[in-house]
């Protein structure tokens, strides 16, 4: 039985708040020391050694033209696994909170045109005052592969 119920992992980067589907993070780290790959895009980090796992590092920050900031003790890592098991990890500034929400309450983003990000984005969802950003992490991920 279909659940009208979806969570999200929600995080912070710059003032904005994004939404993960909570299925898809398998961990939450700290900041962790994280090694250049050449030739690859300026938003892809690098990989970090996770437990003896190498997985890719994906800054939204620099993805989203957002201006770069050093990493402070708020400084998070999500780990998501996406279709076919594969890994990444996406740097955010702080992870707020576990969002539950109805799917009826989740509000597309179809209507917008002229923004490539929009197509990393799977919809809207709002929180009391709050509008918290829902990313599509296949999209992201397929990005990430194609470097």
């Amino acid at each position: 039985m279909a659940s009208s119920h979806r969570q999200y992992v929600v995080f912070r980067i710059d003032n904005d708040e994004y939404g993960a589907d909570i299925n898809k993070v398998t961990i939450i780290e700290r900041m962790a020391t994280i090694t250049r790959v050449p030739k690859t895009p300026p938003y892809i980090k690098g990989v970090i050694n996770l437990r003896g796992d190498i997985v890719p590092v994906m800054d939204l920050r620099t993805r989203f033209g957002i201006p770069e900031k050093e990493a402070d003790d708020n400084t998070r890592i999500v780990i998501v696994e996406v279709s076919n098991n594969i890994g990444f990890g996406i740097i955010v500034d702080s992870v707020v909170e576990v969002l539950q929400t109805e799917e009826s309450d989740i509000e597309s983003v179809s209507g917008f045109t002229g923004n490539a990000n929009l197509d990393y984005i799977s919809g809207v969802v709002r929180s009391g005052d709050r509008l918290i950003t829902l990313l599509n992490l296949e999209k992201l991920v397929s990005e990430l592969i194609t470097v």
